[in-house]
Formats: structure tokens, sequence, C-alpha cells
């Protein structure tokens, strides 16, 4: 297992993501991780972890960083020695088994896209994020990769995220559900009304509409929408998360009974801290491609690039790639949505797709 990381991107890069990668190095089961970016930077911040100097690392050096401004169209034309454009390459040429990078988001989805390719059946890949609920995890799909979508390709991205609950969450049958304002049918946009037809057909474990509160709130497995809505939603819990956090802190602060109450609840404050805090979790799989990639927040701690490639192991691991293309090999057929066809392409699908 060998896994590259793009150390030249996100905001705390390099400092962050060397020492990260070099502690998942240290910690994890791993061949080899490759730090990809400019030699003399990470070399010096290596320098700085005297007590993982012996670790299964290496360098691989890339002249130039993609800057979290920068387009996707201007990064294709420009930018092929960047260092997240290196780190893919290692992947395409068999060098290593995954990628990770903070950098940015649609710039790492569209060199993957370029180089790697879909997986066969895929319409579009899509960014699958993992959230705390009240008892357990859910799924997020899209969070951001998809702003402009196609009945077929929420269709998909309910396949892609039930199959990722499943063998990677451990969920022996996920609920699936569609993100709307509304719990009703008549709820909705013509998009999701057009999905929604669609899924309750399918043989998938389609619990309906659901609305934004129940990302969180543990009654649905996968909440399926497009990446307009979904990166909306993922910017406003980890806000609420954030402010939260900062406003039990000032609370705290305001009188002396209020200090000894939150002695008192410090552990159990500080479990729900780990519980919504993203490093836990680490990054985001692009579901879809032909190879591994992890994005991860831009804000990335060493703790979080370290969970991500634990999570991009995790991933390679359980043939998660093989799982989608069996699932979508047949997807392109779903074109024709009709009620009587998506019946009889559900139906072409099940042994593929369910238990």
């Amino acid at each position: 297992m060998k896994v590259a990381v793009d150390a030249m991107g996100g905001d705390y890069a390099p400092e962050a993501i060397v020492e990260g990668a070099l502690l998942a190095a240290k910690k994890l089961d791993l061949d080899e991780v490759i730090l990809v970016g400019d030699r003399a930077s990470i070399e010096r911040e290596w320098a700085k972890h005297h007590l993982l100097k012996g670790v299964p690392a290496s360098i691989v050096h890339a002249a130039h960083a993609v800057q979290m401004h920068e387009s996707p169209a201007r990064v294709l034309r420009s930018r092929q020695d960047s260092s997240m454009s290196v780190a893919i390459d290692l992947m395409k040429s068999g060098r290593c088994d995954a990628v990770v990078t903070a950098g940015n988001s649609g710039a790492a989805m569209a060199i993957s896209m370029l180089k790697m390719r879909k997986l066969e059946g895929v319409e579009r890949p899509a960014l699958a994020s993992i959230h705390p609920t009240l008892n357990g995890t859910s799924i997020l799909i899209d969070a951001g990769g998809n702003v402009d979508c196609k009945p077929i390709h929420l269709v998909q991205f309910a396949i892609m995220g039930e199959i990722y609950a499943r063998f990677i969450l451990g969920k022996d049958r996920p609920q699936v559900g569609l993100l709307s304002n509304g719990k009703e049918d008549s709820k909705g946009n013509e998009l999701t009304k057009r999905v929604h037809a669609i899924l309750r057909k399918s043989e998938l474990n389609y619990i309906g509409y659901v609305e934004g509160t129940d990302i969180s709130s543990g009654i649905v497995d996968v909440v399926v929408c497009d990446g307009f809505t979904g990166n909306v939603a993922l910017k406003s819990s980890e806000g609420i998360a954030d402010s939260f956090i900062a406003m039990l802190r000032a609370a705290t602060r305001k009188s002396l009974w209020a200090r000894i109450g939150y002695f008192f609840m410090r552990q159990a404050q500080e479990g729900i801290k780990r519980r919504i805090d993203y490093s836990e979790y680490g990054g985001v799989p692009l579901l879809g491609i032909n190879g591994t990639c992890f994005i991860c927040h831009g804000h990335s701690s060493a703790k979080a690039i370290k969970s991500a490639i634990r999570a991009a192991s995790k991933y390679v691991q359980s043939d998660i790639n093989r799982l989608l293309s069996d699932a979508l090999c047949q997807s392109q057929d779903l074109k024709r949505l009709g009620g009587e066809t998506a019946s009889r392409i559900w139906t072409q699908l099940k042994e593929k797709v369910m238990y």
C-alpha cells in the first residue's frame, strides 16, 4: 500500500501536510508515503521531526503548487508540473495506490478525471462527505463536485453512496434519502421530483425525501443531492459546529459557576468535539474515478491528513472501485428515465446493486 500526498496543497502546507504524512507512515501499516512538492520545503519540514526520520516515506519533486483561487480549466492548461498533477501521475503510472490532497478540490477533480478517467458506467464522479449523527454517521453525496446535475447523475450518486455506506461504514442495509425542502411528495423542484420517482421504483432501501436536519439526525444513512446544494449544506454544518464550540467556550468565561460546570462536563464535551471534528474523518473520496483520490479540507491539520491517508488505504483495500463499477456497468441505460424503461433497467441492475 503506497499513498502519494500533495505536500503543497492546503492552507497550512507544507508544515501540517508533511507532519501528517510522516505520522501516517509511522503509525499506519503502509509500504510507503510519497510526499510530492518542492523538495527543499519538504526536507526543511521533515528535519523538524527528529522522531520521524526513519519512517517509510520518500519525496518526489514538483516545481509548482495549485493555488486555491485558480480555475480548474487554467490548472489543466498550465499546471502539469504542479504537486497535485504529479501526485496523480504517480497513481496513473502505478507508483502509488491512492492520492491525498488538501488543495483546490475543483482542480483535483478535473485532473483526476482527465488523467485517470471515469469508471465504466459512471456519468459523473461525486464527493462523498461523512457526517456524525445521533447514532453513528451518514454520507452526503454530492458534497460539491457537480453544481448542475441531471436525474441520471443523482440516481448514480444514490447507488455509489449506498455501496460506500455498506462497505466502508459497515451499514447492513443503508437507508437512502433524497434531500429536498420537505418530506411530502409535493415538495422539491423538477430535478428532485424526477429522481424521487425513479428511486421509489429501485431496489435500494429508499425512504423518500429528507430535509437538512436529517443529515445529522440519524434516520438516514445516505443523503443524495446535487453538488451545489450539498456544498452549501456541508459548509453550513461545519460553520454551526465551529460556532457552537466557540459559543460554549465564551459562555464558560462569564461566571464562576459556568467554569465549574464546564469542568465537570469537560469529558463529555471533548467527546462531542471529537465526533464533530472533521479531522477525525480526514478527507472525502472522489467516487467514480478509475483510481483513489481523497480530497481534504483546506484547513486540514496534521491529524486530518493522517486520517485521510488511513481512509484512502481502507478504500483501496476494500476494493470499492470494483464494487462501484459492477453496480453501474449498465447505468448508461438509465438515460431513458421513463416509467417502464426505468423499472426494467432497475430489474437488470438488481443482482449487481443489491443483496
